[in-house]
């Protein structure tokens, strides 16, 4: 196409040098536009039926042909005539004027194939960067305007100059003039690194007023803009990225994203200083969440998964339900801002991960999590929950878990009142209200899965530190033999199920000594097994529900965590006691205290509130930590008078189960049939003590489950090694 319009126009001047006849092709078609202002006076004639875009696309090849035939580095005549002439300029004027009707996506168009094509540095020039600044203002004004597919485009352009030469992007952010001087070398111009000195000569304005351009020079004085802090190409992404085309908005967050994650300090201070990115940003998101149905079932939020700022609205297979596609575009866009928050400048991402928690986390959700009404809390708990689980960048996961835990981590009193939101949620989680009880759960479960450490030093490690619950005054056994002096329990009364084990006596016989060290890891197995008694015991009369089928699921999910701690430098083994160090009052904890009265409560509570509150405390056992494996999975830890651990709590619910029991006719049949029902082998049916045999059955499993976790979390020669799953039958 070029080298044909080449050809045309030598042939059409003979001798002439080619370049003076782009000049000339170039001009006669600028005037031809021109013109058409002068003699037309059809005011409807949309542009696309004027010779105006042929005439532009013209002097778009002209420009590109010439600076192929110019030497490296070099602006042709048509290029400094553009640049002299103000051309972009007026066509700016021109597409602001939106005359003749769609001039102004001619002009975006224009502009883009320029900046595009053209491999001249053009964004440096007064006479380029100043249109560039009011096309960019002339954008994004109007949502849902007819060229939004021009304007994101045009950014687009702008966004892949910034990506070649990220220092163009303060210059661009600032609106800065740029002033050049004439220099005797054809350099292409290169961005000011220091300001320009005091002695920096102002050159002499070319034709039309014009700064002199004959040649691009790498050294420039800088002068502030009429625009100078609008950023106006911030402000511009921003409103395209909330357009209701798809195509539009995903590029206009593709775009954003790429300036945030190239920007350098000096243009990420001014980002954040004196641009309306985070502002802008953080309100559509709370603008989003307003938007969102009073009414919305916990149950339909946590389905919706999958939802990504690239495929914002919601998949198409989940069943749908009222407030469907608003809670998609909100948890689409938080998802955005976390990805923001990842990929941009540092400076950048703690400035947006404050502001989101400010505006969303501390003045829109801690009211809600906080007031009186039971259905403002059910919602707002589940949606943080969801956020939960989007949640990867790091300093937004920080500002969460400050908004969520509080930044102080002393341990905490019995007789403390809920002066902090933590506080308040783990009162939820033992709220009147079983559906807030459940939904507060999952929201520190999810929590809890999170790689933050003061998550779990706030709400376990710290009342553990100290081991203030193991009793004073009588040296470290040197092994589990040693702590055999229990009061004899009348519930251990039954043997290992599905694991190979022998009946065990009335309490766990004392360990037997073996040379492979794992001693310890069949008594603690063993001690769970045990736990329940036989006659409260139903999975040995169903298929695939022995302890063997936890053992793989707690092995996966232990390395898992394991993983994820593995930074944290946490100790491989206890520190020992001091003897002689005196007694002082133990406290597990608000968060511990909870589970555990919850735990107690396990035959009275609501089968799915049981498996929530299970679930937590599995959650928390998997963490390798020492304080944790002694605390919540040694059965024959020596307790300090009045503490209690999770085997004991147990051990106290399975001595209150052995009385309910009597109080039951025909009990092990009904309790088969509810498990069978619970694993909807038979039809349900509503059945006496209905609650106490779903509790029974919840407990029997979660035994196992606490089982193969201490399998997994001990082998042999220390907690944290990787030991492989156990033969299928075998601990």
């Amino acid at each position: 196409m070029l080298s044909r319009l080449g050809a045309l126009l030598q042939e059409a001047v003979g001798a002439r040098e080619p370049s003076i006849d782009l000049l000339e092709a170039f001009v006669e078609h600028w005037k031809g536009i021109t013109h058409y202002y002068i003699e037309s006076t059809d005011e409807n004639t949309p542009a696309k039926k004027t010779d105006i875009p042929w005439r532009l696309k013209q002097m778009l090849d002209i420009l590109v042909y010439e600076e192929r035939q110019q030497a490296a580095g070099e602006a042709g005549p048509c290029l400094e005539y553009l640049l002299q002439h103000k051309i972009l300029e007026t066509l700016c004027t021109l597409g602001k004027a939106e005359y003749p009707p769609g001039m102004r996506q001619q002009v975006f168009q224009f502009f883009s194939k320029v900046l595009a094509q053209v491999q001249h540095p053009l964004l440096h020039y007064l006479s380029v960067h100043r249109p560039v600044q009011k096309l960019l203002r002339l954008g994004g004004t109007v949502p849902g305007s007819l060229t939004e597919k021009e304007e994101v485009q045009f950014t687009t352009v702008l966004c892949s100059k910034i990506q070649q030469d990220p220092a163009l992007l303060t210059y661009i952010l600032e609106g800065k003039k740029t002033v050049t001087r004439k220099k005797a070398s054809r350099e292409p111009t290169a961005l000011p690194q220091e300001p320009a000195s005091p002695d920096s000569k102002t050159p002499d304005r070319g034709p039309c007023g014009a700064w002199g351009v004959t040649a691009p020079l790498p050294a420039e004085t800088e002068e502030p803009d009429a625009g100078t802090g609008e950023s106006n190409l911030i402000t511009s992404l921003t409103n395209l990225c909330k357009s209701k085309k798809g195509r539009v908005a995903l590029k206009a967050q593709e775009n954003l994203l790429l300036l945030v994650s190239v920007a350098s300090q000096a243009a990420a201070t001014y980002l954040v200083q004196s641009s309306p990115c985070c502002p802008v940003i953080v309100e559509h998101l709370c603008h989003l969440y307003q938007s969102l149905p009073t009414l919305l079932d916990p149950a339909d939020i946590a389905a919706l998964e999958g939802v990504s700022w690239r495929l914002p609205s919601a998949p198409s297979d989940e069943a749908s339900f009222p407030g469907k596609e608003a809670l998609a575009a909100f948890l689409g866009w938080f998802d955005y801002c976390d990805q923001l928050v990842m990929e941009a400048h540092t400076v950048v991402a703690d400035a947006l991960a404050k502001a989101v928690a400010e505006k969303l986390f501390v003045e829109i959700l801690q009211p809600q999590l906080l007031h009186v009404s039971e259905q403002s809390i059910l919602t707002a708990t589940a949606l943080l929950t969801a956020l939960l689980r989007q949640l990867r960048a790091p300093a937004l996961l920080r500002e969460a878990v400050a908004f969520l835990l509080g930044t102080e981590q002393r341990p905490a009193a019995p007789g403390d009142g809920p002066c902090t939101l933590c506080t308040h949620l783990v009162r939820h989680c033992d709220h009147l209200s079983d559906e807030i009880s459940i939904a507060t759960l999952r929201l520190f479960e999810e929590l809890l899965q999170k790689p933050h450490e003061q998550i779990i030093r706030s709400l376990i490690l710290c009342h553990l530190e100290g081991r203030p619950y193991v009793v004073r005054g009588s040296p470290e056994p040197e092994s589990y033999e040693d702590t055999l002096d229990l009061e004899e329990d009348p519930y251990f009364t039954d043997g290992l199920l599905n694991a190979g084990f022998q009946p065990s006596a009335k309490h766990p016989p004392a360990p037997a000594t073996n040379s492979d060290g794992k001693t310890a890891v069949t008594e603690i197995v063993n001690s769970f097994l045990c736990l329940v008694p036989e006659e409260a015991k139903t999975s040995a009369f169903l298929e695939d529900t022995g302890y063997d089928t936890y053992v793989h699921d707690a092995y996966g999910l232990f390395q898992e965590c394991s993983s994820r701690v593995a930074p944290w430098g946490w100790p491989l083994a206890l520190t020992p006691l001091d003897p002689h160090e005196p007694e002082r009052p133990f406290f597990e904890g608000h968060f511990l205290r909870m589970l555990f009265d919850r735990m107690s409560r396990i035959l009275e509570q609501p089968y799915s509130l049981n498996l929530q509150v299970t679930s937590v405390l599995s959650r928390l056992a998997l963490f390798p930590h020492p304080l944790i494996h002694e605390y919540l999975l040694d059965p024959y830890i020596n307790l300090a008078p009045g503490c209690r651990s999770l085997f004991s709590v147990l051990v106290r619910v399975i001595g209150d189960l052995m009385q309910r029991i009597q109080r039951v006719p025909q009990f092990p049949g009904k309790l088969l049939l509810v498990r069978k029902q619970l694993m909807g082998q038979v039809p349900g049916e509503q059945l006496d003590h209905q609650t106490l045999l779903q509790g029974v059955v919840v407990l029997e499993e979660f035994c196992k489950e606490l089982a193969a976790i201490a399998f997994v979390k001990f082998p042999p020669h220390g907690p944290h090694l990787c030991l492989s799953p156990p033969p299928e039958g075998h601990v």
